[in-house]
């Protein structure tokens, strides 16, 4: 188990530098710089070339990259060129709404998705088998920011249970709390996680399947015990290897389409972040944003190889 850790400390660190290398070059080729956007076109080469040394733009390229990585390394980031403030105050403010939005999401992805597709897998080739795949494949085919507009429509304006965008904040003084929170953030992963569900579910009923044919499962029938007990006893373990994987990869995702489902109903998380950011070519804001998302799914990868570790000891023993 030791060794697994240690190949995937590794991995984690690659992957995050080769991100890091990657995100930075792309950014550099990007035409024109933040310079020209706050002096606008009208400025003269004077105060345009005095304003790309004030923000450091001057200097070869290289010797940005490394004290941008240097001081991510040391927990340091670069003040935003369009907040005036650290990216990493921005970011965490931010995380405070996308990071929930994204627990919820996925939350409801593994209810909905585990049971329906452990509804078809026991009934397998009837009615409901039918049922449930016909439903996850209308779940796939649906766009998140698509069902979102249709889910405020229904549930804010015409039901007017909840709001139809914005967040109070999670605390109670600033006229939020948990409560109202959750609420505000209900609908945003409701949208995010009906594909995710979908897909989660087609990938259950056949992670089970797979396994339901195995000779021990047929042992364990043939010992007395029930179809649901062996069901919930030996297969479900053993399918939530490839389960895991898939969720793993999904929840990178939902944290990723954060970004336009925050911006339809309106909240102050990463997603609207980066796009204001975008849209002001605050690129301190993006790179570090794009870096934390990079980070985010390596994590989410290397915490999903530990689990298939742990549940499976043909991983350790290999």
């Amino acid at each position: 188990m030791w060794l697994v850790l240690l190949k995937r400390l590794g991995s984690f660190a690659v992957t995050l530098a080769a991100a890091s290398v990657l995100v930075f070059a792309v950014l550099e080729l990007l035409p024109g710089n933040a310079a020209q956007v706050i002096l606008g076109d009208s400025a003269t080469p004077e105060s345009l070339a005095a304003l790309e040394a004030r923000l450091g733009l001057d200097r070869p390229a290289l010797q940005r990259y490394l004290e941008w990585t240097g001081g991510l390394l040391r927990g340091e980031t670069a003040r935003s060129l369009s907040y005036d403030t650290p990216t990493a105050e921005l970011l965490a403010e931010r995380l405070a709404v996308t990071l929930p939005l994204a627990l919820l999401a996925m939350a409801l992805t593994l209810l909905l998705g585990l049971a329906l597709g452990l509804y078809a897998a026991a009934r397998h080739r009837r009615l409901g088998d039918v049922g449930a795949m016909a439903l996850s494949q209308l779940g796939i085919a649906i766009p998140n920011f698509w069902f979102a507009i249709l889910l405020i429509l229904l549930f804010a304006v015409q039901l007017q249970w909840v709001g139809a965008g914005g967040f109070p904040g999670w605390r109670q003084e600033d006229g939020g709390g948990l409560w109202p929170g959750l609420q505000a953030l209900l609908l945003p992963a409701l949208a995010l996680a009906a594909v995710q569900a979908a897909i989660l579910a087609r990938v259950t009923r056949s992670a089970v399947l797979d396994v339901l044919r195995e000779d021990f499962v047929r042992t364990a029938r043939a010992k007395g015990l029930s179809r649901r007990q062996a069901l919930l006893g030996h297969v479900l373990r053993n399918a939530m290897i490839p389960v895991l994987t898939v969720a793993g990869l999904q929840f990178a995702n939902l944290v990723t389409g954060t970004i336009v489902v925050e911006n339809v109903f309106v909240l102050p998380g990463i997603g609207r972040l980066v796009f204001q950011a975008i849209s002001n070519r605050d690129l301190v804001v993006v790179r570090d944003v794009v870096m934390l998302l990079a980070a985010l799914v390596v994590a989410v990868n290397f915490v999903v190889d530990l689990a298939v570790a742990w549940i499976d000891p043909r991983v350790r023993l290999a």
